[in-house]
């Protein structure tokens, strides 16, 4: 058996020997030079989105430069659509810009746009109260309502039909289709709240405000143009989960006008034992959003209140400006239209909501 003899070493040469140190050196280093490399990769963040994404540049358009510690504001253009009448009822259409002033709580605001041209598309939202108390009524309501809108719809307009009681129902969503739109009128049917058993307590009655809210909330946003709600109630709510504000800021935020139709006998609910607000709640709303409210008593009033509605939706001034409070609180804002002409009523909407903070 061969043994290895511990004192023997290989030949190997001085070269080779060489050779072999100057690997190990390079390796050497090379691993002390490679680990901080990698350490480096895993601790690198991940590219951030830039805060600020440029817009794509329009041909001819010149490239922002941003600022350092430049704040962001908000500049949003108010619009508002506005009806003009004289002392004596009739609508005013011959006034230009500089016959108007706008003033936001106070302050007067530079008038950015203006326009009499009245083919801004409409959108309406026609809303019957089909509760117990319009039961006398909604056959000359439907008819009524039928023939205004085949008479106000123009091209590139449009109309949804809802009725309310108990329930919201949509019986038609937006459309120009007048065959559609007469159909649904003509579903509107009284479902008068019916108490279940003796033991039950008062049935649920009349949800106005939830029907402007589902309608302004839902319905509206999306929509362009002048936005109408025209409502036939007795603007008596007894149901609903929302409240009277919340209606009102709804419609505001949708920049929709509220038309109330006022169909009520406040001395029937005064013979059932109930106090009867609903005509200080329409013309809040009215009041409210720049609307109107026409007292409705029989069929001959529903044909000259539509008239007049139709009449002021075709024939308001367009009047726009950037208002100078550019901040973005959230905060309520009054709105005054004034014309050069003191004799002069002018129904406008009382004031809008500034963005939110999160730019709502």
């Amino acid at each position: 058996m061969h043994k290895r003899n511990k004192y023997r070493l290989p030949v190997i040469s001085l070269a080779a020997i060489a050779a072999c140190l100057a690997l190990l050196a390079l390796s050497s280093q090379f691993e002390m030079l490679k680990i901080p490399f990698a350490v480096a990769a895993e601790a690198a963040p991940r590219p951030q989105i830039p805060v600020q994404i440029p817009e794509k540049k329009k041909p001819g358009q010149s490239k922002a430069v941003p600022q350092v510690g430049s704040t962001k504001i908000n500049v949003n253009l108010v619009r508002l659509y506005v009806t003009v009448r004289d002392k004596h009822g009739a609508i005013v259409q011959n006034l230009d810009k500089q016959d108007f002033h706008v003033f936001e709580d106070g302050k007067e605001q530079k008038i950015s746009f203006f326009s009499r041209d009245m083919n801004d598309p409409i959108t309406l939202a026609m809303m019957v109260d089909t509760s117990g108390s319009q039961q006398d009524l909604l056959s000359a309501e439907k008819e009524t309502a039928t023939r205004f809108l085949r008479d106000i719809l123009k091209k590139d307009d449009l109309a949804t039909v809802i009725s309310f009681d108990t329930t919201v129902n949509m019986l038609a969503d937006f459309t120009d289709d007048q065959d559609v739109l007469s159909h649904a009128i003509d579903k509107a049917e009284i479902n008068a709240p019916v108490a279940m058993g003796p033991s039950s307590s008062t049935p649920p009655g009349t949800v106005l405000y939830d029907a402007i809210n589902q309608v302004c909330a839902d319905k509206l946003p999306g929509e362009t143009g002048r936005k109408a709600l025209i409502i036939l109630t007795d603007a008596q709510d007894e149901g609903s989960t929302s409240s009277l504000k919340s209606a009102i800021y709804a419609a505001q935020q949708a920049n929709a006008v509220i038309h109330v139709l006022l169909i009520a006998e406040p001395g029937g609910y005064f013979m059932s034992g109930q106090m009867y607000g609903g005509g200080s709640v329409a013309h809040q709303m009215a009041y409210e959003t720049g609307g109107r409210v026409i007292s409705i008593r029989n069929e001959n009033d529903l044909d000259k209140a539509f008239n007049q509605i139709s009449q002021e939706l075709r024939s308001q001034y367009i009047v726009a400006y950037y208002p100078t409070d550019t901040s973005a609180n959230g905060g309520f804002r009054k709105i005054k239209v004034e014309t050069n002409q003191k004799d002069l009523k002018i129904l406008t909407r009382a004031g809008y909501y500034a963005p939110g903070t999160n730019g709502e």
